[in-house]
């Protein structure tokens, strides 16, 4: 909901490491890899019940996330560096819940499913937009960074990222936590839908 308000800003305080990293020929794909490693490990985290470690290390991920962009916008962006960069995500996205899932089977695998299909309408909603979107020649004046058309909506990165550092921070609302965003998710699930059906309905340009 307010990532494209958000981006300006990250793009100046990132700048900085961006710039330095680029300069020692540190490449964008590499970050993305860094970071999806540091993902894997907050699951493990949770798995395992540490909430703090997990906390870090889902935080050092989309610090990884921003760099990745920003260190190939000083080298040149490559599709390559915009496929990784989604793909990624979504798995990490869903490895959260999960992780709590397998936590604590018992009161969090079904709210995590719930939230894991809720991610799920969000994100195919999501790609099948820009998809077409791209195939069409549109552009999205919110991110005219990124790689791939972005579709906005009210579950966007900078909700759901918040909504992970609150579970790891009160692990035991969890369920409810989960089931609210998972409603959220739902709605900007049915916004997307109503925008592709609008937006899409000419046929062929």
């Amino acid at each position: 909901m307010i990532d494209a308000r958000l981006l300006p800003l990250q793009r100046v305080l990132l700048q900085p490491l961006a710039r330095f990293l680029a300069d020692r020929g540190v490449r964008a794909d590499m970050i993305s890899l860094t970071g999806f490693v540091a993902g894997l490990c907050a699951f493990i985290a949770l798995c395992l019940g540490q909430w703090p470690a997990a906390l870090i290390l889902i935080l050092l991920n989309r610090l990884f996330d921003g760099l990745d962009g920003a260190v190939a916008r000083i080298a040149g962006p490559t599709d390559r560096g915009a496929y990784l960069d989604i793909a990624f995500d979504m798995v990490f996205y869903a490895l959260i819940p999960l992780g709590f899932a397998l936590q604590a089977p018992e009161t969090h695998a079904l709210p995590a499913a719930v939230l894991i299909v809720s991610f799920v309408g969000t994100g195919s909603s999501f790609l099948a937009f820009s998809a077409v979107a791209a195939k069409r020649g549109s552009k999205a004046a919110d991110f005219p960074t990124k790689g791939i058309y972005y579709a906005g909506g009210l579950a966007e990165g900078f909700e759901t990222i918040a909504v992970f550092v609150a579970m790891c921070l009160f692990p035991a609302q969890f369920p409810v936590i989960a089931y609210g965003f998972a409603a959220l998710c739902a709605v900007t699930t049915l916004i997307r839908w109503r925008q592709g059906w609008i937006a899409f309905s000419g046929g062929e340009r």
